[in-house]
Formats: C-alpha cells, sequence, structure tokens
C-alpha cells in the first residue's frame, strides 16, 4: 500500500476508527510527521488532540537506526542487543540530549498547555508509521501515566512483527498496511513525506490543538 501524503493516510486511517466518533477519547500526535495524520483523525472523530514527545535516539553510526527510545518522564526502552554493546557514557549523553529536545518541543508546540484530561477515557495514539516500535513503546509508556481506560495504536503502516509486539502492549492496533516484507523505512511507503518543521507543527496545533 502507498500513501499520497500524511494528510490522505490520516484521512483513510480515520474512517478505520469511526467507531471512537464523538466519544470519550484524545488523540495523541508523535511529532513532527505524526502531527499531519493525527489532525485529520482527530477532526473527523470530533476529538481533542494532544501531542506526546517521546524520542527516538538513534544508533551512534546509523542516526535513522533506532537503538533506544526516551518517554518523556525518563524511561528508556532498548533494544537489549544493541544495548549490550553502546558505549554506556554515549548512552548518557544521549539520553540527556534528547530529554532536552522534548522539553524544548512540548514547549514550542504547547506554550505551556497542560495534558488535556484523558483518565477514563480512550486514548488514540497516532503516528505516520513505525518501525521497530520503540519509539511507540515509549509513547504508550507516557500516555499510561494519564490511566485512560483504553489504548489504541493507529497508524498507516507497520511490519508485521512489530505488530505483534505492540499487540502486547494496547489494547487495540488500527493498522492500514502490514507488510510481512517492510521496505526498511516508512518513506517507502509514501509518495510525498517531506519533513515537517517545528513552524508546521505549530501551526497545526494552533489551529485545531486546543480541543
Amino acid at each position: 500500500m502507498r500513501f499520497h501524503n500524511r494528510i490522505e493516510a490520516g484521512r483513510l486511517l480515520a474512517k478505520k476508527l469511526e467507531k471512537y466518533q464523538f466519544k470519550d477519547a484524545v488523540v495523541y500526535a508523535l511529532p513532527r510527521g505524526g502531527v499531519e495524520v493525527a489532525v485529520e483523525v482527530a477532526r473527523h472523530l470530533v476529538v481533542p488532540l494532544d501531542l506526546l514527545v517521546p524520542r527516538k535516539i538513534g544508533h551512534p553510526d546509523h542516526p535513522e537506526y533506532a537503538v533506544c527510545a526516551l518517554s518523556e518522564d525518563g524511561y528508556l526502552v532498548c533494544n537489549q542487543d544493541e544495548l549490550e554493546v553502546l558505549d554506556k557514557e554515549w548512552l548518557r549523553e544521549a539520553v540527556l540530549r534528547e530529554a532536552a529536545e522534548a522539553e524544548r518541543r512540548r514547549e514550542m508546540y504547547l506554550k505551556g498547555r497542560p495534558p488535556l484530561p484523558v483518565q477514563g477515557k480512550v486514548a488514540i495514539i497516532v503516528d505516520d508509521g513505525v518501525a521497530t516500535g520503540l519509539t511507540i513503546l515509549a509513547a504508550i509508556h507516557d500516555v499510561r501515566r494519564y490511566e485512560p481506560a483504553k489504548v489504541v495504536l493507529a497508524l498507516p503502516v507497520l511490519p508485521i512483527d512489530t505488530l505483534q509486539l505492540l499487540n502486547e502492549e494496547v489494547e487495540e492496533v488500527v493498522a492500514l498496511d502490514v507488510p510481512e516484507t517492510f521496505l526498511g523505512a516508512i518513506s517507502a511507503y509514501y509518495e510525498e513525506f517531506d519533513q515537517i518543521d517545528d513552524k508546521r507543527v505549530i501551526s497545526l496545533m494552533e489551529k485545531f490543538g486546543s480541543g
């Protein structure tokens, strides 16, 4: 399956989530790329939009390959095979750097707005796709702190082995494409996969993120 862009992916995903339309739910975007997808989902479901800001920690030699991910409260989830060979001082510095970046993004994107209440509601986590699943695992950890009744992952594309992993962590996974042979990068499943900058995220959150 190939999507034209993130907006199309969000609209297709929203149709598969219609049972949550007008329900007690909050859609959570993972910035930056997930915000364009999540806006379409939240708009169609007529539910508020918020952010989760976990941070991927990329391999020191191959930054696009995630070896760990950091939740906003400092919880670290890692590929255990990679963790055994990573330089511990490098990892410590990477954790500090990504924690600072998460804090910067939350302040910039939400301008001090507190998290939306989701206790007893449905939390729907949206991104533009998932490869290893580490960043999503960190996001799940973050949202569980707010005590939702149910956590749903909504993703345009993820590999089948990652789906099996995530199915054990949440109540429901909704996906448009679950390839058995993953093409190696989320961008391979989009015709247009432009980099989303801070300005674009701020604009989207100002228009829709107030709930």
